[in-house]
């Protein structure tokens, strides 16, 4: 999955054993693999770009759920792809 970022000119490093951070300008998340299909990915969107990085993973092939929460944790918006 960061190789797909990377291609995209998104900055990629490794933060685990298995685990990469992906960041550009408007997004920086963690992924972390699951198991051989599955990868748990969180980290801070802007909120006017949520959409961006959902279109991304659809264009991925990702299947997914994303949640956007304010600073005092309340959920935002959410979306299923």
């Amino acid at each position: 999955m960061a190789e797909r970022f990377e291609r995209l000119g998104w900055r990629s490093r490794s933060s685990s054993w298995y685990g990469y951070e992906v960041d550009t300008t408007w997004c920086e998340v963690a992924l972390e693999p699951i198991d051989e299909q599955n990868v748990l990915m969180n980290g801070v969107v802007a909120p006017s770009r949520f959409d961006d990085l959902a279109a991304l993973l659809t264009r991925f092939g990702a299947s997914y759920t994303l949640e956007l929460y304010d600073e005092n944790d309340n959920l935002l918006k959410k979306t299923h792809g």
